[in-house]
């Protein structure tokens, strides 16, 4: 019982800490001054910078778990990401408009991108800003191993191998590698002659 008042009190700390700054970005609202303390937060070393991050964006994004953990360098770029609970993330993390599931771990310099068409040329090859940003789902309980980039979704239970660059979709209950992840085990299988 104590033990649950002593973490309240803590996440509360944390949340007042993180209020100032969200409530400048009018919570995720003003994307400039948003972004500014995301990338601010991210600087912040230590379990302090880590539990100041989770109070950031629990008041900013469109979801985000306390029972989170975001570690020193980490940022998300769009505030209409979710993080669901008991999700770690890495150092040096840059992640888009992400839905990372329930217990899922990213591993550090991970990526996860809003899709793959972010920016567009026009007809003279110029680049331009005003892409296709979507929302990339990560299920629950997956592992995004270590430089990962993840560009498309990546169904429950399913691992990542370190470096692999995921460009269509992952199916649940499966390993994949390399670039592009290929599918090299799935699980799924197994699951089903368990009783």
């Amino acid at each position: 019982m104590i033990r649950k008042i002593l973490k309240k009190c803590w996440y509360g700390a944390f949340l007042a800490a993180g209020l100032p700054l969200a409530a400048m970005s009018l919570f995720g609202r003003v994307k400039p001054i948003y972004t500014f303390f995301s990338q601010f937060c991210a600087m912040v070393p230590g379990g302090v910078g880590d539990y100041l991050r989770v109070g950031y964006y629990h008041l900013t994004l469109a979801q985000c778990s306390m029972s989170s953990r975001i570690s020193f360098g980490s940022f998300f770029a769009h505030p209409e990401a979710r993080v669901g609970a008991r999700v770690y993330i890495g150092s040096y993390c840059i992640l888009g408009k992400a839905v990372i599931g329930d217990g899922t771990q990213v591993a550090s310099g991970a990526q996860i991108l809003s899709g793959q068409h972010q920016h567009i040329r026009d007809s003279s090859g110029t680049f331009h800003e005003a892409g296709d940003f979507v929302s990339v789902t990560i299920g629950p309980d997956c592992w995004i191993g270590a430089a990962a980039i993840v560009m498309a979704d990546v169904g429950a239970r399913t691992t990542i191998g370190a470096a692999s660059v995921v460009t269509r979709p992952i199916p649940p209950d499966s390993v994949a590698v390399g670039s592009p992840a290929r599918v090299v085990r799935s699980n799924q299988a197994a699951l089903s002659d368990n009783p």
